[in-house]
């Protein structure tokens, strides 16, 4: 079995609960036998994000007995990486600014006979992927707040074919093996946000893909409902010239009805089943069990 540079990147918006568990030992089973278990925290949600949290998730990760290297990277302490991305990204003519909001958005997506649909959701129609450039100049002087997209039609035409990416568990309807993506499921996805007197906000899919190829991340285990969001990250990593890992998704902790564990479902926390006497065996098995029953 091959080993792997791997890494758990929680979100320190609240404490961590048996699915975080979970994610955590299946990233770091992934690097035994000679590989490197990484931690990154993902705290680019300024507004949710607190040091405390992050705090108590690295407590709870150690009476757990999860090791990870010293070295942890806060997403908070790249914002220079994730902009020298843009740049790159628009210095190729990639991108484009985007003044929709989302109630204009969903208007125009109603009001189109066909509009093309995602996954689960009409896709964003291109609106200002068409406006011409004075109309984009007069409001970007303006200072109109706006969200970059990425041009994913013309990030198409730039590659040298699809990107692809091996799928070393499996994707939500059983995908596995080597997946040619179709990063136009997810359509033209947002980069970053631009609010007047607030500075630039980096979106989730350019911040991974530069925080994994940072680390040196070369297997990205994570839960599958990002397994579409990998779609788009292949296609960005292929623009950027970034190396590109495997992948591992994976089951999503359930309870024994099928109820997803996380943060806005209740789920136990750590500290919760320590207070009623778990031991940290056991709160790793139960993580482990919680896991096999949703596949």
């Amino acid at each position: 079995m091959a080993s792997y540079i791997t890494r758990f990147a929680p979100s320190p918006t609240g404490p961590l609960h048996i699915g975080h568990v979970y994610a955590a030992l299946v990233a770091r089973d992934l690097a035994r036998g000679g590989g490197r278990f990484l931690l990154r925290i993902d705290d680019l949600d300024r507004a949710r994000c607190r040091p405390e949290y992050e705090t108590m998730i690295c407590e709870d990760l150690a009476w757990l007995g999860i090791e990870w290297e010293p070295q942890v990277r806060r997403q908070s302490d790249c914002l220079g990486e994730y902009s020298e991305a843009l740049r790159q990204l628009r210095f190729m003519g990639l991108t484009y600014p985007c003044f929709c909001t989302r109630k204009e958005i969903m208007r125009e997506v109603t009001q189109a006979q066909n509009a093309p649909h995602g996954l689960d959701t009409p896709l964003y129609p291109g609106t200002c992927r068409a406006l011409d450039n004075a109309k984009r100049q007069a409001r970007l002087d303006a200072g109109d707040a706006y969200a970059l997209r990425l041009d994913v039609r013309a990030a198409l035409a730039r590659v040298a074919g699809r990107p692809e990416f091996i799928e070393l568990g499996a994707g939500p309807s059983g995908e596995t093996g080597e997946i040619v993506t179709q990063p136009e499921l997810l359509g033209d996805a947002v980069l970053a946000r631009f609010e007047p007197g607030g500075g630039e906000a980096c979106s989730y899919h350019l911040a991974v893909v530069v925080d994994d190829a940072g680390q040196g991340i070369s297997c990205v285990s994570r839960g599958n409902d990002l397994f579409f969001a990998t779609h788009i990250q292949r296609l960005l990593q292929r623009l950027l010239g970034l190396p590109a890992p495997v992948y591992r998704h994976h089951a999503l902790a359930v309870d024994a009805n099928g109820k997803r564990l996380a943060k806005r479902h209740d789920a136990l926390s750590v500290r919760e089943l320590r207070g009623q006497g778990m031991t940290a065996r056991q709160v790793c098995d139960l993580a482990y069990q919680t896991g096999a029953v949703s596949r």
